[in-house]
C-alpha cells in the first residue's frame, strides 16, 4: 500500500475508533438484541461445544454478543475504541480483551474455533475486506466457524454520523459478499439479509461460513 493510502487507512482507522469512543455508553444502552441477530448467533452455537475459543472481532461494550457467549465459550474480543473495551471489562469480566485492529489481527493461525463479526467489518474500505476475511480463515481452526455481518448494499464509502458521532462506512451488496467469502477459503453454510434496529431503513447480511480445506 503506498503511503497516501495508509495515510487514508490511518485517518479512517482514528475516525471510527474516536467515533466509537465518543458514543460508547449511549451505544450500549440502545443497542437491543435483533430477532434476526439471535437466529444467526443460534445457528453458529448449534455447530460449537462448550469450551470453545471463540473471536468476538470489534466486540464494542460487549453488549450482547461477548457477554452470551462466554456463559459457554472462551471469548477473545478485540476492538478499535478503548473506551468500548473499558465498558467490556466489565460487561465480560471472563473475556481477554485487546485493543487491536482486526484489519492487523495479532494471533497465530488456527487460534480459534470460531470467529463473530458483528456490524465491524462494514467500518472497514471494502478495498481491504478479502484481507480482512483471509486473515479470519488463517487464525481458524480446520472447519473453523465465522459468523460475519457485511453488506447488503453497494456502498463504496460514506461518510455520516451514527448515534451523534462522525461514522464512516464501506461495503460490497450481498451477492458479491457471499462470493468474496467463497474466494477467500470458506464454504457458505447459511446466509440471510437482517434489518439493522440501530439504524431504521438498513439492512446486513449475516452468514455463517466453514473453513474450507486448502487446495
Amino acid at each position: 500500500m503506498d503511503p497516501e493510502a495508509l495515510s487514508e487507512r490511518a485517518a479512517l482507522t482514528a475516525g471510527v475508533r474516536a467515533g466509537y469512543d465518543a458514543m460508547a455508553h449511549r451505544y450500549r444502552a440502545e443497542r437491543g438484541t435483533d430477532p434476526g441477530e439471535t437466529q444467526a448467533m443460534a445457528r453458529l452455537t448449534a455447530r460449537l461445544t462448550a469450551g470453545c475459543r471463540i473471536l468476538d472481532a470489534g466486540c464494542g461494550s460487549g453488549e450482547p454478543i461477548a457477554r452470551e457467549l462466554s456463559t459457554r465459550y472462551r471469548v477473545v474480543g478485540v476492538d478499535l475504541s478503548l473506551a468500548q473495551l473499558r465498558l467490556a471489562r466489565a460487561t465480560v469480566p471472563l473475556a481477554a480483551l485487546a485493543c487491536q485492529d482486526m484489519a492487523r489481527l495479532g494471533f497465530a493461525p488456527r487460534t480459534f474455533d470460531a470467529i463473530c463479526a458483528y456490524y465491524s467489518i462494514i467500518h472497514i474500505p471494502r478495498e481491504l475486506h478479502a484481507g480482512v476475511l483471509s486473515a479470519f480463515r488463517e487464525v481458524l481452526v480446520e472447519g473453523g466457524l465465522a459468523l460475519l455481518c457485511l453488506g447488503a448494499d453497494d456502498n463504496p464509502a460514506q461518510h455520516g454520523e451514527f448515534m451523534g458521532a462522525p461514522m464512516f462506512w464501506s461495503h460490497y451488496d450481498a451477492p458479491t459478499n457471499l462470493d468474496l467469502l467463497r474466494t477467500c477459503g470458506f464454504e457458505v453454510l447459511w446466509h440471510e439479509v437482517v434489518a439493522d434496529q440501530t439504524s431504521p431503513g438498513s439492512e446486513h447480511l449475516f452468514a455463517l461460513g466453514r473453513k474450507a480445506p486448502s487446495s
